[in-house]
């Protein structure tokens, strides 16, 4: 048996390569995933070539470490097997791994395959050697160092795909390279090397061909080329990814300024760190002055307070931030901004930062209060006109009553005149015309003063249970139903939404009598009260008959005040939908029809979840919140 030992200086350069090239190839493969289709498959040639080629480079350079003082020769078929085995299997685990629709549990085939293309290079490696004398394995050392093969390869791949940074791929390569070293001497020191001739016992080096100690440095050399050029693509790629990172950055910044948007961050714990340039143009601040809280010396003193209580609720609660409050701008005056926040995670789920959004609505707000002001002219202007009218139109309803009063008094007058029937006649019929245009525009005033009083009403806010709410209103009408031969149902699951009480039962109590009004007599009327989410923020409910129906033209026609559609043979001015287009919108909402003649009509009314306008019930000024 002949007596064996290692070059340390080689050992410590197999294990250099072992780890250098684990690094490459990791690196190289955790970039397929992520690549275009075209560059995919370059990606894992390139991680199976570096891998495989770097294994392939250790084992020679380890074998060049071994001394047994026996003359060594490698066969080059098998030398160049050994390659491909390392290639094609290092190859075929990152293919696996990285396939589209892969997933994390994938490494446990992946890194099993890699970790048997080591092997099996190792070995078929070690078959390539021509020596003096006889080899022979220790089943439990091969089974051993297969095994580590194994363990290191897939720990390796699990550590390199779960994407925790550089100090996560320095981990995996170190122990991937170790793992493979470890490894190779394992599975050498399950071999056992007999010598033919005894006394041929020299040093390794000195008995070794010089032409085969020239191809082990220069396959180690050739390798480190290899692995140099893997690490300049690579570097390369990294570039680009840089630059895609760069322009995608400064497309979101072009965008929020296109928005008229101020982008800003703060730390994991809310508190506004490092430089800042968007808040600074907008406010002015130095650094110094809005880190930390500093901002909020910026935000309009009557808003601040709440401001920084919503903030630091909403840190707690770790979700998005959505507020307005005023700022300070750069040149003295107050601007009114809509906020938008959102948390940045890291693969564990754990906030990173804060990235947030100013979003300058002056204008907006400002329109709005315009259009408040006008609309408050238009109710007063409204109910000016409407009392004016009302004035001559008692004189002549007083005059009329005086002109019946004395229809007497001239029929006796004309008792004996030959056209006293025909004048009483005329008479009657004029006076029945005026009755019935005053009666006419009585209604039509006092519609326009009703309209008039509902924009200037003020709402009261708080919790309602729809369900139940919708269902008392059917229940109230139920008499008229039952008359009618029609049933009501209401959903049992309707959403609970914070609204004025008095003006949602308006709403679907002017609807669900629409719908019993006008059903289709040639069948038994149903009605149905549904509802649906939309988000976290609105609700869709539905009031659905099987009636008449209303023709396509006369959609939106039917939300016009005094505007009816259809045989009108029901009584009615025309401001009932008017009348709940009116409520609708002020409660923040919208309401939408769908019909068709003879098959029934839908009304769709959306609502917020909480209200975009009014007041809490309990008279506290609501803060809005601008999205």
């Amino acid at each position: 048996m002949v007596h064996t030992g290692y070059n340390p200086a080689l050992v410590a350069l197999s294990i250099a390569i072992a780890v250098f090239a684990a690094y490459t190839a990791l690196d190289l493969g955790a970039r397929v995933r992520g690549a275009p289709t075209g560059l995919r498959l370059a990606w894992i040639a390139g991680a199976a070539l570096t891998m495989g080629g770097g294994i392939w480079s250790m084992h020679f350079v380890g074998m060049l470490a071994f001394e047994m003082g026996l003359p060594a020769a490698y066969d080059l078929g098998l030398t160049l097997l050994s390659l491909l085995v390392a290639v094609g299997a290092t190859g075929a685990a990152f293919a696996w791994v990285n396939r589209t629709g892969g997933l994390r549990r994938d490494i446990l085939i992946s890194g099993p395959l890699m970790g048997l293309g080591v092997a099996g290079m190792h070995y078929t490696g070690m078959a390539a050697m021509r020596v003096p004398g006889n080899l022979a394995y220790s089943p439990t050392i091969v089974v051993l160092s297969v095994v580590i093969a194994v363990t290191a390869a897939t720990t390796a791949l699990w550590l390199t795909f779960r994407q925790h940074g550089l100090g996560q791929k320095l981990a995996a390569a170190c122990f991937m390279g170790l793992a493979v070293a470890g490894m190779h001497y394992t599975g050498m020191a399950a071999a056992t090397f007999t010598a033919e001739e005894a006394g041929a016992h020299h040093a390794h080096a000195a008995i070794l061909d010089p032409s085969q100690q020239s191809l082990a440095l220069y396959v180690a050399g050739a390798t480190f080329l290899i692995l140099f050029l893997a690490m300049l693509a690579s570097s390369v790629d990294q570039q680009r990814v840089q630059r895609d990172l760069r322009a995608s950055e400064a497309r979101f910044r072009a965008a929020v300024q296109a928005v008229r948007g101020v982008l800003w961050t703060n730390n994991a714990e809310g508190r506004m760190v490092g430089e800042q340039p968007g808040w600074s143009a907008l406010t002015g601040q130095a650094r110094a002055e809005y880190e930390g809280f500093g901002w909020a010396e910026a935000v309009h003193p009557d808003d601040a307070p709440a401001t920084i209580a919503a903030w630091q609720a909403n840190l707690a609660r770790q979700g998005t931030f959505v507020h307005e409050h005023r700022v300070r701008d750069v040149d003295g005056s107050w601007r009114h901004c809509a906020i938008r926040a959102v948390p940045v995670r890291d693969a564990r789920g754990v906030i990173r930062e804060w990235v947030g959004v100013h979003t300058d609505i002056t204008e907006q707000r400002e329109a709005e209060a315009e259009l408040r002001e006008s609309n408050e002219e238009l109710q007063r202007y409204a109910y000016i006109v409407s009392h004016d009218l009302r004035s001559p139109l008692v004189n002549v309803m007083g005059f009329t009553s005086e002109l019946e009063a004395t229809r007497e008094d001239v029929r006796a007058a004309l008792d004996s005149h030959p056209h006293a029937s025909r004048i009483d006649a005329d008479l009657g019929e004029a006076l029945g015309f005026i009755k019935a245009a005053v009666n006419r525009m009585e209604g039509l005033i006092a519609a326009i003063l009703k309209l008039s009083r509902e924009g200037r009403r003020t709402f009261s806010v708080e919790p309602l249970d729809t369900t139940a709410l919708i269902q008392s209103i059917a229940d109230a009408q139920r008499h008229q139903t039952e008359a009618a031969g029609a049933m009501v149902t209401v959903a049992p699951d309707l959403p609970r939404i914070m609204a004025d009480r008095l003006a949602v039962e308006q709403v679907f109590g002017n609807l669900i009598d629409n719908a019993v009004k006008y059903l289709d007599p040639a069948r038994p009327g149903l009605i149905e009260v549904t509802a649906r989410s939309l988000g976290e923020r609105r609700v869709r409910f539905a009031v659905t008959d099987n009636g008449r129906g209303i023709a396509e033209r006369d959609h939106a026609r039917v939300f016009e005040l005094f505007r009816r559609s259809g045989v009108q043979d029901r009584p009615g001015e025309g401001i009932g939908l008017a009348h709940v287009k009116a409520l609708v919108r002020s409660l923040g909402g919208r309401i939408d029809v769908a019909s068709e003649l003879g098959r029934g009509t839908t009304f769709s009314v959306t609502l917020p979840r909480t209200a975009a306008t009014a007041k809490p019930i309990d008279g506290e000024a609501m803060r809005l919140a601008a999205e």
